[in-house]
């Protein structure tokens, strides 16, 4: 019965164009929040502003494609979703506007760039009628990324709980840069992709990718390189 009456509820919401921009916005509500939530760049009022007016284009597109009568104009040929195919390209550039690459190679953005992407899909999915479909996308994508993925870093397989980091170190000695590229076997991490540039006579710069076998050789690293002799700078930190 109440099963009945929510879809009774939906179907009943499909004519009603201003309702259709109202539940768009609730859906996209959702992850703007999700996104606000982690203090991410793009949040509510970003997620909302696309899903309206994405669910605004696609009912004009889709209301005026069946508004001309093809008796009256035979030449001119409609496709219901022309706006809403355009939608799907011109949202890309906001996305990769949401990719940022830090001075240490790392690359950040990528699932707020597919949040916003996906805002626009809702937004498109409820102008065309998909309200059901759009819900249901909503909140399976919200329970993938608030349940099911940190409960894998929780409790999933050692490789999925395994942290990540990016290291850059500056060193003005050569003999204590020599050191400490023999003791690196000695830190509690795996390193990966390291590159090594020498800056001057006087300056060595070494960029390498990190795994930590647990939180605390994060601290065992930091420490490490904290007392490590010449040491001009360093960034130590853990990739989200």
């Amino acid at each position: 019965m109440i099963i009945e009456t929510i879809v009774h509820l939906l179907e009943s919401l499909e004519s009603n164009i201003l309702i259709k921009i109202a539940v768009a916005v609730l859906l996209s509500s959702v992850i703007g929040i999700e996104r606000e939530l982690k203090k991410k760049p793009i949040g509510l009022k970003t997620s909302a502003i696309i899903a309206a007016f994405s669910c605004l284009l696609t009912v004009v597109s889709v209301e005026t494609a069946y508004s001309i009568d093809p008796n009256l104009h035979p030449s001119v040929r409609t496709d219901p979703l022309r706006l809403a195919a355009q939608i799907v390209s011109g949202i890309g550039f906001l996305g990769a506007g949401a990719i940022l690459q830090r001075n240490n190679e790392a690359i950040t953005g990528i699932t707020t760039a597919a949040m916003i992407w996906g805002s626009a899909s809702i937004g498109i999915a409820v102008g065309a009628n998909f309200i059901k479909e759009a819900i249901f996308t909503a909140l399976i994508v919200l329970l993938i990324v608030e349940v099911v993925a940190p409960a894998l870093q929780t409790y999933g397989p050692k490789r999925l709980r395994q942290k990540e980091g990016q290291l850059s170190i500056s060193i003005t000695d050569h003999a204590s840069f020599e050191q400490l590229i023999q003791d690196l076997p000695s830190f509690p991490v795996t390193f990966h992709e390291v590159t090594i540039k020498k800056e001057s006579d006087a300056r060595f710069t070494l960029n390498a990718r990190l795994t930590f076998s647990s939180d605390d050789s994060y601290y065992t690293v930091y420490h490490q390189l904290s007392v490590w002799p010449h040491v001009e700078t360093f960034d130590l930190h853990f990739i989200d």
